[in-house]
């Protein structure tokens, strides 16, 4: 059985920028102790800071930069240096919970997610870390209620992320129907996504809807920025589906020509369509 796509890399980037993006910087407005803006009193600015609290954020935030570099080890180190400072902040374990899942540790990783939802319950960036972390365990039916816990958040403005996440977790929990509506809903949303398009595309392959897959795998392909091993293989087997001998042929010439040592390009020198 074929692979859902999720380019290499993408989901760790993604789940950084989610991180990045909405849980690493703490608001100094409202720290216990300091007057609000709404007091009259005087406006919050960053020297009003804790000491602890500004720790725990730099900290952070160099965590998530050696992540993003893959430095496992050192991002670890700086994110136990920032929970060190301030316990209390939920993006500091979400981050700890994707560095033990990149490591293999998968009690530990669990039980970050799980402290990061303890301290803020309407964390979604943890919500679809988590889930994406049960997904691989194959613990899909858990890891759906996440993603439906995420998206049926008021702040979550970012849903596409999480569509595209929960319908790769339903086409690799064998739920192709789900995964199709899931998947329709996120390219609705971002149809210049390309994860979201390729993904889509391969669940309808699955489906043996060929045409319609088609449809979709050509939108990427048509960007030559966009294409990949990957996105020409899974082109190549919907047009061999579908008795295109010349297109077969076409892509496949491309494929060897551009992406010669890759395993797709091995896949088609044996024939191996439909694995």
């Amino acid at each position: 059985m074929t692979s859902i796509f999720l380019p290499r890399g993408v989901f760790w980037g993604l789940a950084l920028a989610l991180l990045l993006g909405g849980c690493v910087h703490r608001s100094t407005e409202g720290l216990p102790g300091l007057p609000s803006v709404t007091d009259g009193k005087d406006r919050i600015t960053a020297s009003d800071e804790p000491e602890a609290s500004k720790r725990a954020r730099i900290r952070l935030e160099l965590a998530g930069t050696y992540f993003d570099r893959g430095q496992m080890s050192t991002a670890l180190d700086e994110v136990k240096r920032s929970i060190a400072a301030d316990p209390s902040v939920a993006a500091a374990f979400n981050l700890r919970g994707l560095i033990y899942a990149n490591l293999g540790d998968s009690r530990l990783a669990e039980e970050s997610f799980k402290r990061a939802l303890q301290l803020d319950p309407r964390d979604t960036d943890a919500m679809q870390n988590y889930g994406w972390y049960l997904c691989q365990q194959s613990r899909f039916d858990e890891a759906d209620a996440l993603f439906m816990r995420a998206l049926k958040s008021p702040q979550y403005r970012d849903s596409p992320r999480t569509l595209l996440t929960q319908g790769v977790c339903q086409a690799r929990g064998g739920k192709l129907d789900d995964a199709e509506r899931t998947l329709l809903r996120a390219f609705a949303l971002e149809p210049a996504n390309p994860a979201i398009a390729v993904n889509l595309s391969e669940v309808l392959y699955r489906k043996g809807e060929f045409d319609r897959a088609r449809f979709y795998i050509r939108r990427v392909n048509s960007s030559p920025e966009l294409v990949s091993a990957q996105t020409l293989w899974l082109a190549i087997r919907i047009e061999n589906k579908l008795g295109n001998r010349g297109g077969v042929a076409s892509l496949g010439d491309q494929l060897r020509n551009r992406f010669a040592q890759s395993p797709e390009a091995a896949a088609l020198a044996d024939g191996r369509f439909d694995e």
